[in-house]
């Protein structure tokens, strides 16, 4: 018996990366996933090979109708919507904050918090009628701790982090649940610049990666994935509202080969005795 036998889900950005994996995971675990895609060619091609518990939606998320369409089809294809994973992403605008064109800031904010919020709210009214249902918002360090990130990035996935716990105080009373996932450096091909592009550039980040936290490996997209999973499923039922970190320990600062060397040895403690 799988995790998620019987369920039915939306992934955004469902054919590379994070997405790719959830997908994948998702269905050996017994759901059924609308991949929503705007890479068409990649997104069809892993439907086809996922066979019949997969379906392919082309979807730019900043595109309400084509967000929409992709719930729609869920629905009238399965009959239901368990969970909706608003993954979509990618780096959006980098540079000084005084450099930063304003329609390249709208984009990136399009794409980033737009998307987001577009799966909400076709997600919600479903799966209020079904009186049950998981919302899965991607999230990232970025919107916890400042210099991880471009500045827009940063801002909108803080956006993201506290959009999500404001919809699980709407929708917690139909027994529907809305988290974020706050992954920290994974090696996927948004955070190697590579989407589109083959997937062996993204080793290249893996050996910069592995030295960012206290666990001396790169993030992989498994890691995010099996908390998606988690969330999707009955065992979190009593669990919304909240953000979690998926980092190796980044977040909780400099790990221990960083720090200070006076630190890191033995000094024993020197009582002062006055004469």
């Amino acid at each position: 018996m799988g995790e998620l036998d019987g369920k039915v889900a939306v992934i955004t950005g469902g054919a590379s990366g994070i997405g790719e994996r959830s997908v994948r995971l998702f269905i050996e675990e017994g759901a059924r996933v609308v991949i929503a895609d705007m890479q068409e060619e990649r997104g069809r091609a892993l439907a086809a090979e996922l066979g019949e518990a997969a379906a392919f939606a082309r979807v730019e998320v900043r595109d309400e109708a084509q967000v929409k369409a992709a719930v729609e089809l869920a629905v009238n294809r399965w009959g239901r919507l368990d969970c909706m994973f608003n993954n979509a992403g990618f780096g959006g605008v980098l540079g000084p904050i005084a450099e930063i064109p304003v329609d390249e800031f709208d984009m990136t904010f399009d794409v980033l918090v737009r998307g987001v919020f577009l799966g909400i709210k076709h997600a919600a009214p479903v799966m209020k009628q079904q009186a049950s249902g998981s919302i899965i918002n991607t999230g990232s360090v970025a919107g916890l701790l400042a210099g991880y990130s471009p500045h827009p990035y940063a801002a909108a996935k803080a956006a993201v982090i506290h959009l999500t716990k404001s919809v699980a105080m709407e929708l917690g009373e139909h027994n529907v649940r809305a988290n974020a996932v706050c992954p920290g450096f994974i090696a996927t091909p948004l955070a190697a610049n590579t989407v589109g592009r083959s997937d062996a550039l993204v080793d290249r980040v893996k050996p910069a990666f592995s030295q960012m936290q206290a666990i001396p490996r790169s993030g992989e997209p498994d890691d995010i994935a099996q908390l998606a999973c988690w969330l999707a499923g009955d065992r979190s039922t009593f669990v919304t509202g909240q953000h979690f970190v998926v980092d190796g320990g980044v977040t909780c600062g400099l790990k221990w080969a960083d720090q200070p060397e006076f630190q890191r040895s033995y000094h024993p403690i020197k009582v002062y005795r006055p004469e």
